[in-house]
C-alpha cells in the first residue's frame, strides 16, 4: 500500500465512537480517524517495513498515521535527527508507549538518550525515558539484573515530578524492573522504600504503588 491507499482506508473505516472512547482514556490527539490499535497492527503486518511510507505517515497530522509509522519504520534507517524530531513531537501517552514498544527499544541511540530525556522539560519526552526503561524490562530477555542498576538513580530523581504522565511512567519502570526476577525484585523494592521515605506526595504515590505490586503474592510466587 502507498500513502494515499492507507489514508483512503483509514477514512473508510473511521469511527467517531472510537474517537470519543480515546478521549475518555486521555489519549490527546487533535486529529483522529478513530481506529482501534489491533486494526492498525494488522495493517502494519500487511504493509511490512517501509521507511519512506513511515516518514509520510508521520508527517500526516493524524493519530493513527503516527501509530502506524512507529510500527512500519525500518530501524536501520532512523537517523539521529529523525529520532529527536519524533520524540520531541510526542503529544500523547499512547504514542510514547507504542513508539517505545515498536521502535525505540531496537535503537541503541534511543537507549543512550534515556539519560538525556529523563531530564527533559517536555512531559512526553520525559515519559519516553521511563516508558522505554519499562519496555526494556519487559521485552529485553538478554538483560541481566546489573543492566538495570543504572536506571535506579534516574527513577529516584524523577519521583518528584508530579505530572500525571511522567509519574505513571516512572512507577511503571520501577514495577517492571521489579517483576523480572528475584534480584531485580529486591533491588527495585529497596529503591521503592528509599523513595517512600521522601516527604513528597508524588514520591509516596510512586513508592506505595510499586511496593504493593512487587510484594504481592502474585509477583512473589514467580520467584520461588
Amino acid at each position: 500500500m502507498d500513502f494515499q491507499e492507507v489514508i483512503a482506508y483509514f477514512e473508510e473505516i473511521s469511527d467517531e465512537n472510537v474517537v470519543n472512547s480515546n478521549k475518555r482514556f486521555a489519549i490527546g490527539c487533535e486529529h483522529s480517524y478513530g481506529i482501534r490499535l489491533p486494526v492498525i497492527r494488522k495493517l502494519a503486518k500487511e504493509i511490512g517495513k517501509d521507511h519512506d511510507l513511515a516518514i509520510e505517515l508521520w508527517n500526516h497530522p493524524f493519530h493513527e498515521s503516527h501509530l502506524l509509522a512507529t510500527m512500519i519504520e525500518e530501524k536501520e534507517k532512523v537517523t539521529s535527527r529523525q529520532l529527536e524530531e519524533w520524540v520531541n513531537s510526542f503529544y500523547s501517552w499512547d504514542i510514547v508507549d507504542q513508539a517505545c514498544i515498536n521502535l525505540l527499544i531496537d535503537l541503541p541511540e534511543a537507549r543512550d538518550n534515556i539519560f538525556v530525556w529523563c531530564d527533559a522539560e517536555k512531559e512526553f519526552v520525559k515519559r519516553t525515558a521511563f516508558s522505554l526503561i519499562a519496555v526494556i524490562a519487559v521485552h529485553d530477555k538478554k538483560a541481566g539484573p546489573e543492566d538495570f542498576d543504572k536506571y535506579f538513580p534516574l527513577i529516584k530523581k524523577a519521583s518528584f515530578d508530579n505530572r500525571n504522565f511522567v509519574k505513571k511512567s516512572v512507577n511503571w519502570a520501577l514495577r517492571q524492573i521489579g517483576k523480572r526476577d528475584l534480584i531485580c525484585n529486591k533491588n527495585a523494592l529497596e529503591v521503592a522504600y528509599e523513595i517512600s521515605e521522601i516527604d513528597d506526595k508524588t514520591c509516596r504515590w510512586i513508592s506505595s504503588n510499586a511496593i504493593l505490586e512487587l510484594e504481592s503474592e502474585k509477583v512473589q510466587k514467580k520467584f520461588y
